[in-house]
C-alpha cells in the first residue's frame, strides 16, 4: 500500500504510514495563474492499492478539487484508491430545510463516489440525522473515530479521575461520541440538550437526571468551531456541581477566538486530535485510521 498526502495535512498522512507500514509518495501541487489548481503524481502507483488523505478543511472547496482531480488521476494505474477524509467537508448541511437548498452532504458524497474512489474512510463524520452513511456514500466505507484515544488520553494524564468521573456529550448528537468515550473507560455517560437559537446562539439544558456532582467530567464532541456549544454545557455543569471539566474534541476549529472564551468560562483543558492541527492537538486519529482500513481488508 502506498500513502499519498493530500496538501491539507501532511503530517497525518506520514503517521498512517508508519501505522500501516507503507511508504509515502510525492506529489506536486501548484496554481495556475488562474487559480485553478495542479496536481501530478510523481511516483509510480501502477498496481498498487493507494491511499489518498486529505483534511478539508478552512479550505474545503480547494480541497474537494485537489481530491477529485488525484483519484481521477491515480484510477488509470493503481489496483484500488481509498480516500481518507479525516476532516469531511460539507457534511453539516445533511437535509433540505428550505426550498431550493443544496443538501451539500449528499452531492459530496456523489462527487467522490463519481471520479472511481473504491473505498472512503472518515473519522468521526458530522452526522446528526444522516446515521446510516454507508448507503449514502454507496462504497465500500468506513467511520474510524479517535473517540477512544481521546478518552485514554484523559485518563492516563491524569486530567480526570477514572474511579470519579463522567462523560458528557453537550447534546443529544453528541450522546454517540459521548458512549464511545465511555465504553473505552468503563465508565457512565449522558448528554444535555441543546435549543439552537441562530447560528452562534445556544442554550443548554437538562431533561433527565445528570450527576456531575463532585466529579471530573470529561465533555466530548465531534467539533469544537466557536465554541458557543461547549461554553454553554461547560456553564449548566458547573451550575450541576462539576469538581472539574475538561474537553475533548476530534475536530478543533476553534475559530473567532473560541479556544480562549472556552478556558475563561472554567474549562480546564481542552484536547483534540490531528485530523485538524492546532494548539490543542495531543492525539493522532492515524491508529484509528489504520483500524479503518485493516477492516476494509487493505493491511492484514
Amino acid at each position: 500500500m502506498i500513502v499519498v498526502p493530500g496538501s491539507s495535512n501532511g503530517p497525518l498522512a506520514y503517521r498512517v504510514a508508519r501505522a500501516t507500514g507503507s511508504r509515502v509518495a510525492k506529489v506536486e501541487y501548484r496554481r495556475f495563474p488562474d487559480g485553478e489548481k495542479y496536481v501530478r503524481l510523481l511516483d509510480d502507483v501502477k498496481g498498487e492499492d493507494v491511499v489518498f488523505l486529505q483534511s478539508a478543511v478552512f479550505s474545503p472547496d480547494e480541497y474537494l478539487v485537489e481530491t477529485l482531480l488525484a483519484v481521477d488521476s491515480m484510477k488509470e494505474d493503481a489496483r484500488s484508491v481509498t480516500v481518507v477524509l479525516s476532516y469531511f467537508p460539507y457534511a453539516r448541511q445533511d437535509e433540505r430545510f428550505k426550498p431550493g437548498e443544496a443538501v451539500s452532504l449528499v452531492t459530496v458524497s456523489k462527487l467522490i463516489r463519481s471520479v472511481g474512489t473504491d473505498h472512503l474512510v472518515t473519522v468521526d463524520v458530522h452526522r446528526h440525522r444522516v446515521l446510516d452513511m454507508r448507503s449514502l456514500v454507496g462504497i465500500p466505507y468506513v467511520d474510524a473515530s479517535a473517540m477512544p484515544s481521546l478518552a485514554r488520553y484523559a485518563v492516563d494524564t491524569g486530567l480526570v479521575d477514572r474511579g470519579n468521573m463522567a462523560v458528557i456529550g453537550p447534546d443529544a448528537e453528541a450522546e454517540q461520541w459521548a458512549a464511545l468515550a465511555a465504553r473505552e473507560l468503563g465508565v457512565d455517560h449522558a448528554s444535555l440538550v441543546k435549543n439552537r437559537l441562530g447560528d452562534r446562539e445556544v442554550k443548554v439544558k437538562v431533561t433527565r437526571d445528570v450527576d456531575v456532582r463532585g466529579k471530573d467530567v470529561l465533555l466530548v464532541d465531534d467539533i469544537i468551531s466557536t465554541g458557543g456549544t461547549i461554553r454553554e454545557a461547560a456553564k449548566l455543569l458547573s451550575e450541576l456541581g462539576a469538581r472539574k471539566i475538561v474537553v475533548g474534541a476530534t475536530h478543533a476549529l476553534l475559530v473567532e477566538n473560541a479556544l480562549a472564551k472556552i478556558l475563561e468560562d472554567g474549562v480546564e483543558e481542552v484536547f483534540s486530535s490531528d485530523t485538524v492541527p492546532n494548539p490543542t492537538t495531543r492525539v493522532s486519529a492515524a491508529p484509528a485510521i489504520a483500524d479503518g482500513l485493516r477492516s476494509l481488508g487493505l493491511i492484514g
